[in-house]
């Protein structure tokens, strides 16, 4: 018994050995295998940095352009340049490729950032907060506001003096007599085009319908980058004497200066042309069709208040710095605006305007000329009429006939004012809508009478809607 007991503590004391000598070579093997990986991977350097490995630039594609960095920068094996902040710190680079030589770690730092950039995703830019559009000294506006008398550069004073025979189609050719309808543009000095399709399109003077006669004036004040356009005033001096047909005044014409031009020309037509009937006041940009407006006017007195077009209610001030029309409450603190005209067009009596002239006068200045308006016909207590032919925000899709585009000249037929329309778009719809071949009858639709907007200004000019903020100052 004894004697098993020896034999079998024998056995197990050598089975024993065997195994530890199996698992110590074992275990020696994969430390020499570990050891090999290393050293082929370059992972025996002091310092260790985490790479993101490529031979392609889709995988910094893949990662969005984007890493982090472990650690230190290795000094030999991957040399690199100034960290720069639009690249990424994720860098590309072949496995089979040996480590680079110490010695020439900047020119070779310099090839790599340069294809770094050919292959890097661009990456989008800290956000920054909008500054003030356009950057507008409201206190310096302040101090100047009660500047609002300039001279008159080039003037117009017998626009408004018409010959009878001309107006009458005979009769004593001594008499004169004040046009029907004045047409206002406001213009800027560099838009020679736009005031040349104007005169050739919806702005062109003559007799109309009815015997309505019909004269046009551009309004312009002094361009203040003078160096945009060379020689401006001798282009102003020569149309003038070519189209007689251009009031200049000595301001600085800009976007917050309009209300000198409104004063200005109501001041104009106070003096120059007193006896006028009717004055359509409108932008360059606008498309107009006259005789639905001399339709409209028809019945009206001139002697009589009234003013008519796209009325804007309960609007209120922008206080977004970024906004073109940013108005901060130290300039005016009230809540709403009074109701005034999108400024792209609309319609008034000689009698308005002439009231309007003074009343501007007692008037505070203020930089945004449609809500300027509206506070002027607050002050002589007028109400202005909203008439929907008067588009001067533009025209979206109609809800009320979905089958009409728009830009369909049958569309366009019906309306008095649309804006924001382009040289070649307001020469293409003025040769549209006086093309004999029109026919707006052939309609594969539910209804096939023609989309009438100007039947009574009366009807719609109840029909008040709340414009939004982004409505009114966005699109305008």
């Amino acid at each position: 018994m004894l004697r098993k007991m020896v034999t079998i503590r024998r056995i197990l004391h050598v089975k024993g050995d065997v195994i530890c000598t199996i698992l110590l070579l074992m275990l020696f093997c994969l430390l020499l295998y570990a050891r090999q990986v290393v050293l082929s991977s370059g992972w025996d350097r002091p310092v260790w940095k985490l790479e993101v490995h490529g031979s392609t630039s889709s995988s910094r594609t893949l990662l969005g352009a984007r890493g982090a960095k472990v650690g230190q920068e290795s000094p030999a094996q991957f040399p690199s340049s100034a960290p720069e902040p639009q690249l990424p710190p994720c860098k590309p680079q072949a496995k089979s490729k040996p480590p680079l030589p110490k010695s020439k770690p900047q020119a070779k730092s310099k090839g790599k950032s340069k294809s770094r950039r050919k292959n890097a995703v661009p990456t989008k830019p800290a956000v920054k907060p909008l500054p003030t559009m356009p950057p507008f000294d409201f206190e310096g506006y302040l101090r100047e506001k009660d500047n609002r008398d300039f001279q008159l550069l080039i003037d117009q004073p017998e626009k408004c003096h018409i010959g009878g025979a001309e107006e009458e189609g005979g009769g004593s050719k001594g008499s004169t007599s004040a046009p029907y309808m004045l047409i206002a543009v406001k213009s800027i000095a560099a838009d020679f085009d736009k005031r040349q399709v104007v005169r050739r399109t919806w702005g062109k003077e003559g007799l109309f319908q009815h015997g309505a006669s019909i004269r046009t004036v551009f309004l312009l004040g002094v361009p203040r980058n003078r160096t945009a356009l060379p020689l401006w005033d001798q282009l102003l001096t020569y149309e003038s004497q070519t189209f007689r047909d251009i009031l200049l005044w000595d301001f600085d014409d800009t976007f917050f200066n309009l209300t000198l031009k409104e004063t200005h020309f109501l001041k104009w037509v106070n003096s120059s042309c007193p006896h006028v009937k009717f004055i359509f006041k409108g932008d360059a940009d606008v498309y107009v069709n006259v005789e639905n407006i001399l339709e409209m006017l028809q019945g009206q007195k001139p002697d009589e208040d009234l003013f008519v077009g796209d009325i804007i209610i309960h609007a209120k001030p922008i206080r977004r710095r970024s906004s073109k029309y940013y108005v901060p409450e130290f300039v005016y603190g009230g809540g709403l605006y009074p109701n005034y005209a999108g400024g792209g067009g609309f319609v008034m009596s000689g009698h308005t305007a002439r009231r309007l002239s003074s009343a501007c006068q007692q008037v505070e200045l203020f930089p945004i000329d449609d809500v300027f308006l509206g506070m002027c016909l607050q002050l002589i207590s007028v109400k202005p009429l909203r008439h929907q032919g008067f588009r001067t925000f533009g025209i979206p899709r109609p809800s009320a006939a979905p089958h009409l585009q728009t830009f369909d000249p049958c569309f366009y037929r019906e309306l008095m004012v649309v804006h924001s329309l382009s040289v070649p778009q307001i020469w293409l719809m003025w040769n549209l809508l006086h093309d004999p071949k029109l026919s707006c009858h052939n309609r594969t639709s539910p209804t096939s009478s023609p989309f009438k907007w100007k039947e009574r200004m009366e009807e719609t000019a109840s029909e008040e809607a709340d414009y939004g903020e982004k409505q009114v100052f966005v699109t305008h």
